[in-house]
């Protein structure tokens, strides 16, 4: 076969450093749409991004030639500069950053439509669900622990 045919959805989920509440309501809309740019620049499709002030879900299809660590890579990496640039921090606050790790959990087609939905809703649904909570959430039904080092 000469061509590669690929079709792998993630749902990716990532914290600001420390679960802080660091993206204001009027960003948000802004960074999203920053974040889709940077996943699309690289040949990502990025059928939905969103999030709170203290965490994002992106909803990424990945193409055969990135791994899901660059692409999250690339993602928090830019995304976090462009924070930094547009909205600096006062004097001796630190810049924006996003938490270490992050979550990437395989989402089958039929799926596709309601993660989107999921994604859409999270300001409503944190107002009866914690991220942690959340988070655990998809741990448990990805077959997944939590340790030491989840909440790092």
């Amino acid at each position: 076969m000469p061509h590669s045919y690929v079709c792998c959805h993630l749902h990716c989920v990532f914290s600001t450093k420390g679960r802080q509440d660091l993206i204001p309501p009027d960003i948000r809309p802004r960074l999203w749409a920053y974040m889709g740019g940077i996943a699309q620049q690289n040949g990502c499709a990025a059928l939905q991004v969103g999030g709170t002030g203290n965490h994002s879900h992106a909803l990424l299809g990945l193409p055969a030639k990135i791994t899901i660590a660059k692409a999250v890579q690339l993602i928090k990496g830019g995304s976090s500069k462009w924070l930094s640039d547009t909205f600096p921090a006062a004097p001796g606050v630190p810049p924006f950053e996003w938490q270490e790790g992050y979550g990437a959990f395989s989402i089958g087609v039929g799926d596709v439509d309601k993660t989107i939905r999921y994604i859409i809703n999270q300001e409503e649904r944190h107002k009866r669900v914690s991220f942690e909570d959340e988070f655990r959430a998809f741990l448990a039904r990805h077959g997944q622990k939590e340790n030491e080092h989840t909440w790092g």
